[in-house]
Protein backbone atom coordinates (compact mmCIF):
# COMPACT_ATOMS: atom_id res chain seq x y z
CA UNK A 1 0.00 0.00 0.00
CA UNK A 2 1.16 3.57 -0.31
CA UNK A 3 1.98 5.81 2.32
CA UNK A 4 1.34 9.71 2.71
CA UNK A 5 3.21 11.17 5.30
CA UNK A 6 1.75 14.77 7.43
CA UNK A 7 3.77 16.87 9.58
CA UNK A 8 2.80 20.51 11.56
CA UNK A 9 5.31 22.65 11.52
CA UNK A 10 5.78 26.18 12.64
CA UNK A 11 3.71 27.96 15.05
CA UNK A 12 0.48 26.24 16.04
CA UNK A 13 -3.18 27.57 15.28
CA UNK A 14 -6.97 26.86 15.19
CA UNK A 15 -7.82 24.17 12.33
CA UNK A 16 -4.37 22.51 12.16
CA UNK A 17 -6.57 19.25 14.00
CA UNK A 18 -9.13 19.39 10.73
CA UNK A 19 -6.63 19.35 7.78
CA UNK A 20 -5.43 16.28 9.80
CA UNK A 21 -8.36 14.42 10.03
CA UNK A 22 -9.36 15.32 6.57
CA UNK A 23 -5.95 13.81 5.38
CA UNK A 24 -6.82 10.53 7.46
CA UNK A 25 -10.14 10.16 6.18
CA UNK A 26 -9.46 11.06 2.81
CA UNK A 27 -6.64 9.22 2.52
CA UNK A 28 -7.69 5.89 3.50
CA UNK A 29 -10.36 6.56 1.12
CA UNK A 30 -8.10 6.63 -1.75
CA UNK A 31 -6.09 3.65 -0.08
CA UNK A 32 -3.26 5.26 1.42
CA UNK A 33 -1.62 4.46 4.84
CA UNK A 34 -1.16 7.73 6.45
CA UNK A 35 1.59 8.68 9.18
CA UNK A 36 1.70 11.28 11.40
CA UNK A 37 4.98 12.49 12.27
CA UNK A 38 5.58 14.46 15.66
CA UNK A 39 7.07 17.73 16.14
CA UNK A 40 7.09 19.37 12.30
CA UNK A 41 10.58 18.61 10.65
CA UNK A 42 12.20 17.26 14.25
CA UNK A 43 9.71 13.94 13.77
CA UNK A 44 11.59 13.16 10.13
CA UNK A 45 15.13 14.57 11.79
CA UNK A 46 14.01 11.47 14.82
CA UNK A 47 12.11 9.24 12.92
CA UNK A 48 9.29 10.23 15.19
CA UNK A 49 6.21 8.77 13.49
CA UNK A 50 2.81 6.60 13.91
CA UNK A 51 0.01 5.67 12.06
CA UNK A 52 -3.04 7.83 11.48
CA UNK A 53 -6.26 6.20 11.37
CA UNK A 54 -10.15 7.16 11.42
CA UNK A 55 -10.09 6.02 15.54
CA UNK A 56 -6.76 8.66 16.02
CA UNK A 57 -8.61 11.56 14.53
CA UNK A 58 -11.70 10.98 16.30
CA UNK A 59 -13.36 13.87 18.00
CA UNK A 60 -10.32 16.59 17.07
CA UNK A 61 -12.31 18.58 14.45
CA UNK A 62 -12.86 21.06 17.42
CA UNK A 63 -9.75 21.26 19.03
CA UNK A 64 -7.25 23.90 18.58
CA UNK A 65 -2.94 23.50 18.35
CA UNK A 66 -2.78 19.88 16.51
CA UNK A 67 -2.31 16.17 17.78
CA UNK A 68 0.89 15.88 15.78
CA UNK A 69 2.73 18.63 18.17
CA UNK A 70 4.67 21.12 16.53
CA UNK A 71 8.35 23.12 16.21
CA UNK A 72 10.60 25.76 14.86
CA UNK A 73 13.47 23.88 13.93
CA UNK A 74 14.67 24.10 10.65
CA UNK A 75 16.83 21.46 9.09
CA UNK A 76 18.13 23.90 6.44
CA UNK A 77 20.67 25.14 8.78
CA UNK A 78 22.34 21.85 9.78
CA UNK A 79 23.79 18.92 7.29
CA UNK A 80 23.43 16.12 9.52
CA UNK A 81 19.97 16.66 10.05
CA UNK A 82 19.05 17.30 6.44
CA UNK A 83 21.12 13.33 6.03
CA UNK A 84 18.73 12.50 8.60
CA UNK A 85 15.79 13.19 7.21
CA UNK A 86 16.81 11.86 3.67
CA UNK A 87 17.52 8.83 5.49
CA UNK A 88 14.04 8.37 7.78
CA UNK A 89 11.87 9.69 5.29
CA UNK A 90 13.10 6.63 3.03
CA UNK A 91 13.31 4.04 5.27
CA UNK A 92 9.74 5.04 6.39
CA UNK A 93 8.43 4.14 2.76
CA UNK A 94 6.29 7.74 2.51
CA UNK A 95 5.77 8.35 -0.96
CA UNK A 96 4.53 11.50 0.00
CA UNK A 97 4.67 14.10 2.50
CA UNK A 98 1.93 16.68 2.93
CA UNK A 99 3.54 19.87 5.02
CA UNK A 100 1.24 22.03 7.06
CA UNK A 101 2.33 25.33 7.88
CA UNK A 102 3.55 28.99 7.74
CA UNK A 103 6.38 30.75 5.25
CA UNK A 104 9.26 29.17 6.86
CA UNK A 105 7.47 25.82 6.92
CA UNK A 106 6.78 25.53 3.07
CA UNK A 107 9.90 27.20 2.36
CA UNK A 108 11.74 24.61 4.25
CA UNK A 109 9.58 22.13 1.97
CA UNK A 110 10.49 23.46 -0.89
CA UNK A 111 14.36 23.54 -0.38
CA UNK A 112 13.72 19.43 0.49
CA UNK A 113 11.76 18.69 -2.48
CA UNK A 114 14.50 20.38 -4.64
CA UNK A 115 17.08 18.92 -3.38
CA UNK A 116 14.98 15.21 -4.32
CA UNK A 117 14.78 14.44 -0.75
CA UNK A 118 11.41 14.45 -0.60
CA UNK A 119 7.66 14.65 -2.43
CA UNK A 120 5.77 17.03 -1.03
CA UNK A 121 2.51 19.32 -0.99
CA UNK A 122 1.99 21.72 0.86
CA UNK A 123 -1.09 23.28 3.07
CA UNK A 124 -1.24 26.70 4.42
CA UNK A 125 -1.57 28.11 8.25
CA UNK A 126 -1.06 31.40 8.99
CA UNK A 127 -3.12 33.20 11.90
CA UNK A 128 -1.13 36.65 9.93
CA UNK A 129 -2.44 35.87 6.82
CA UNK A 130 1.08 36.99 5.12
CA UNK A 131 0.93 33.72 2.66
CA UNK A 132 0.56 35.65 -1.11
CA UNK A 133 -0.34 32.58 -2.75
CA UNK A 134 -3.50 32.22 -1.53
CA UNK A 135 -6.76 34.63 -0.43
CA UNK A 136 -6.57 32.98 3.26
CA UNK A 137 -4.80 30.37 5.34
CA UNK A 138 -6.53 28.67 7.65
CA UNK A 139 -6.45 29.98 11.58
CA UNK A 140 -6.85 33.34 10.32
CA UNK A 141 -10.64 33.56 10.62
CA UNK A 142 -10.32 32.47 14.27
CA UNK A 143 -7.64 35.16 15.25
CA UNK A 144 -9.08 37.58 13.91
CA UNK A 145 -12.71 36.96 15.97
CA UNK A 146 -10.59 36.13 19.09
CA UNK A 147 -9.15 39.71 18.65
CA UNK A 148 -12.22 40.98 18.36
CA UNK A 149 -14.30 39.91 20.99
CA UNK A 150 -10.85 41.16 23.00
CA UNK A 151 -11.15 44.68 21.58
CA UNK A 152 -15.27 45.12 22.12
CA UNK A 153 -14.45 43.37 25.63
CA UNK A 154 -11.84 46.63 26.82
CA UNK A 155 -14.20 48.97 24.90
CA UNK A 156 -16.04 49.43 28.01
CA UNK A 157 -13.46 49.47 30.37
CA UNK A 158 -11.08 51.72 28.31
CA UNK A 159 -14.95 54.41 28.10
CA UNK A 160 -15.47 53.56 32.00
CA UNK A 161 -12.24 54.72 32.82
CA UNK A 162 -11.42 57.05 29.93
CA UNK A 163 -8.86 55.52 29.33
CA UNK A 164 -6.54 55.29 25.97
CA UNK A 165 -5.75 51.30 25.41
CA UNK A 166 -3.47 49.66 23.25
CA UNK A 167 -3.90 46.52 22.21
CA UNK A 168 -1.28 44.41 20.28
CA UNK A 169 -2.29 41.50 18.11
CA UNK A 170 0.70 39.40 16.21
CA UNK A 171 1.51 40.39 12.61
CA UNK A 172 5.47 40.41 12.51
CA UNK A 173 5.43 41.90 8.87
CA UNK A 174 2.16 42.60 7.65
CA UNK A 175 -0.87 43.61 9.26
CA UNK A 176 -3.94 41.49 7.91
CA UNK A 177 -5.37 40.77 11.81
CA UNK A 178 -5.00 43.93 13.15
CA UNK A 179 -6.91 46.27 10.33
CA UNK A 180 -9.59 43.43 9.96
CA UNK A 181 -10.03 42.78 13.95
CA UNK A 182 -9.85 46.94 14.17
CA UNK A 183 -11.97 47.12 12.19
CA UNK A 184 -14.43 44.24 13.22
CA UNK A 185 -13.80 45.75 16.78
CA UNK A 186 -14.58 49.48 16.23
CA UNK A 187 -11.17 50.61 16.73
CA UNK A 188 -10.31 54.15 16.64
CA UNK A 189 -6.88 53.84 15.30
CA UNK A 190 -4.83 51.56 13.19
CA UNK A 191 -1.26 50.92 13.55
CA UNK A 192 0.53 48.15 11.09
CA UNK A 193 3.85 46.79 10.15
CA UNK A 194 3.13 48.58 6.19
CA UNK A 195 3.13 51.92 7.45
CA UNK A 196 5.93 53.41 9.61
CA UNK A 197 3.85 55.50 12.60
CA UNK A 198 4.12 59.37 12.77
CA UNK A 199 3.75 60.21 16.62
CA UNK A 200 2.89 63.62 15.85
CA UNK A 201 0.43 62.71 13.95
CA UNK A 202 -0.84 60.24 16.62
CA UNK A 203 -0.71 62.53 19.82
CA UNK A 204 -2.49 65.61 17.09
CA UNK A 205 -5.16 62.82 16.73
CA UNK A 206 -6.19 61.87 20.26
CA UNK A 207 -6.04 65.16 21.08
CA UNK A 208 -8.67 65.97 18.80
CA UNK A 209 -10.42 63.24 19.62
CA UNK A 210 -10.36 64.53 23.40
CA UNK A 211 -11.38 67.96 22.68
CA UNK A 212 -14.50 66.63 21.13
CA UNK A 213 -15.43 64.76 24.44
CA UNK A 214 -14.37 61.18 23.07
CA UNK A 215 -11.87 60.68 26.38
CA UNK A 216 -11.11 57.07 25.39
CA UNK A 217 -9.76 55.60 22.26
CA UNK A 218 -8.81 51.92 21.12
CA UNK A 219 -5.87 51.24 19.36
CA UNK A 220 -4.83 48.38 17.42
CA UNK A 221 -1.08 47.69 16.58
CA UNK A 222 0.77 45.28 14.86
CA UNK A 223 3.62 43.64 16.69
CA UNK A 224 5.76 44.50 14.18
CA UNK A 225 5.10 48.07 13.64
CA UNK A 226 7.72 50.76 12.89
CA UNK A 227 7.47 53.33 15.76
CA UNK A 228 10.16 55.72 16.34
CA UNK A 229 12.30 55.37 19.19
CA UNK A 230 11.14 51.61 19.40
CA UNK A 231 14.44 49.10 19.54
CA UNK A 232 12.64 45.24 19.44
CA UNK A 233 15.16 43.60 21.20
CA UNK A 234 16.46 39.97 20.15
CA UNK A 235 17.45 37.20 22.68
CA UNK A 236 21.24 36.58 23.24
CA UNK A 237 21.25 33.29 21.49
CA UNK A 238 19.17 31.29 19.90
CA UNK A 239 18.12 27.48 20.00
CA UNK A 240 20.10 25.72 17.40
CA UNK A 241 18.42 25.31 14.48
CA UNK A 242 15.68 27.98 15.40
CA UNK A 243 15.75 30.93 13.84
CA UNK A 244 16.24 34.30 16.20
CA UNK A 245 12.96 35.55 16.57
CA UNK A 246 12.07 39.49 17.88
CA UNK A 247 10.45 40.07 21.00
CA UNK A 248 9.24 42.69 23.49
CA UNK A 249 5.93 44.55 23.00
CA UNK A 250 5.74 47.71 20.64
CA UNK A 251 2.20 48.10 22.72
CA UNK A 252 4.20 48.88 26.02
CA UNK A 253 6.03 51.43 24.34
CA UNK A 254 3.57 53.09 22.35
CA UNK A 255 1.63 53.38 25.61
CA UNK A 256 4.21 55.21 27.68
CA UNK A 257 5.04 57.48 24.91
CA UNK A 258 1.20 58.73 24.54
CA UNK A 259 0.81 58.99 28.45
CA UNK A 260 4.12 60.59 28.48
CA UNK A 261 3.26 63.37 26.01
CA UNK A 262 -0.30 64.15 26.26
CA UNK A 263 -0.50 63.18 29.82
CA UNK A 264 -3.56 61.10 28.89
CA UNK A 265 -3.82 57.49 30.71
CA UNK A 266 -3.11 54.66 28.78
CA UNK A 267 -2.93 51.02 28.97
CA UNK A 268 -1.82 48.39 26.84
CA UNK A 269 -3.09 45.14 26.16
CA UNK A 270 -0.90 41.97 24.52
CA UNK A 271 -2.87 39.77 23.48
CA UNK A 272 -0.08 37.68 22.18
CA UNK A 273 -0.94 33.76 22.08
CA UNK A 274 -4.34 33.80 22.70
CA UNK A 275 -4.93 34.60 19.27
CA UNK A 276 -2.97 31.21 18.12
CA UNK A 277 -5.21 29.09 20.99
CA UNK A 278 -8.75 27.47 21.53
CA UNK A 279 -11.59 26.20 19.55
CA UNK A 280 -11.32 27.08 15.85
CA UNK A 281 -14.19 28.60 14.11
CA UNK A 282 -16.27 26.91 11.41
CA UNK A 283 -15.17 28.80 8.77
CA UNK A 284 -11.52 27.72 9.67
CA UNK A 285 -13.01 23.99 10.39
CA UNK A 286 -14.45 23.80 7.19
CA UNK A 287 -11.37 25.46 5.02
CA UNK A 288 -9.20 23.23 6.69
CA UNK A 289 -10.91 20.37 5.76
CA UNK A 290 -11.36 21.48 2.08
CA UNK A 291 -7.10 21.51 1.88
CA UNK A 292 -6.66 18.72 3.54
CA UNK A 293 -9.06 17.02 0.69
CA UNK A 294 -7.78 18.62 -1.92
CA UNK A 295 -3.77 18.33 -0.75
CA UNK A 296 -4.14 14.45 -1.06
CA UNK A 297 -6.06 14.74 -4.45
CA UNK A 298 -2.94 16.49 -5.48
CA UNK A 299 -0.44 13.52 -3.93
CA UNK A 300 -2.53 11.02 -5.71
CA UNK A 301 -2.65 13.05 -8.75
CA UNK A 302 1.22 13.29 -8.62
CA UNK A 303 1.39 16.84 -8.23
CA UNK A 304 4.10 17.67 -6.17
CA UNK A 305 5.96 21.15 -5.38
CA UNK A 306 2.62 22.10 -4.72
CA UNK A 307 0.47 24.34 -2.24
CA UNK A 308 -2.99 24.30 -1.80
CA UNK A 309 -4.63 27.57 -1.86
CA UNK A 310 -8.06 29.40 -1.94
CA UNK A 311 -8.58 31.50 -5.07
CA UNK A 312 -12.47 33.20 -5.22
CA UNK A 313 -13.77 30.91 -2.48
CA UNK A 314 -12.49 27.54 -4.55
CA UNK A 315 -9.74 25.19 -3.73
CA UNK A 316 -6.91 25.20 -6.50
CA UNK A 317 -3.15 24.89 -6.26
CA UNK A 318 -0.19 26.69 -6.73
CA UNK A 319 3.71 26.21 -6.92
CA UNK A 320 4.69 26.69 -3.31
CA UNK A 321 7.86 28.65 -4.88
CA UNK A 322 5.46 31.05 -6.04
CA UNK A 323 3.70 31.24 -2.56
CA UNK A 324 6.27 32.05 -0.63
CA UNK A 325 8.08 34.29 -3.20
CA UNK A 326 6.72 37.39 -1.29
CA UNK A 327 4.78 38.10 1.87
CA UNK A 328 0.90 39.43 1.01
CA UNK A 329 0.84 43.16 2.60
CA UNK A 330 -2.12 44.96 3.77
CA UNK A 331 -3.75 45.88 0.38
CA UNK A 332 -5.06 49.41 -0.32
CA UNK A 333 -8.45 48.80 -0.44
CA UNK A 334 -8.36 47.32 2.94
CA UNK A 335 -6.68 50.21 4.05
CA UNK A 336 -9.02 52.79 2.02
CA UNK A 337 -11.87 51.27 3.97
CA UNK A 338 -9.98 51.00 7.33
CA UNK A 339 -9.63 54.83 7.27
CA UNK A 340 -13.50 55.23 6.48
CA UNK A 341 -13.53 54.86 10.38
CA UNK A 342 -10.01 55.61 11.71
CA UNK A 343 -7.99 58.09 10.06
CA UNK A 344 -4.87 56.70 10.38
CA UNK A 345 -4.34 53.47 8.83
CA UNK A 346 -2.84 55.27 5.26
Amino acid sequence: MKKIGILTGGADCPGLNSVIRAVVRKGMQEGYVVTGIKNGWLGLIENDMRVLDVKATSGILDRGGTILGTSRVNPLHDEDQIKSIKENYSRSGIDALIAVGGEETLKIALALYKRGIIQVVGVPKSIDNALSGTDYAFGFDTAVNVATECIDRLHTTAESHHRIMVVEVMGLHTGWLAVQSGIAGGADIILIPEIPVDLDELYDLLTERHKRGKLFSIIVISEGTKVEGYLPRLPGSATPGMEKRRFGSVGEYLAKTIEDHTGYETRVSVLGYILRGGTPTSFDRVLGTRMGVKAVELVKEHKFGKMVNLRDNKIRFVDIEEAVRERKAVTPEMIEIANVFTPRTN
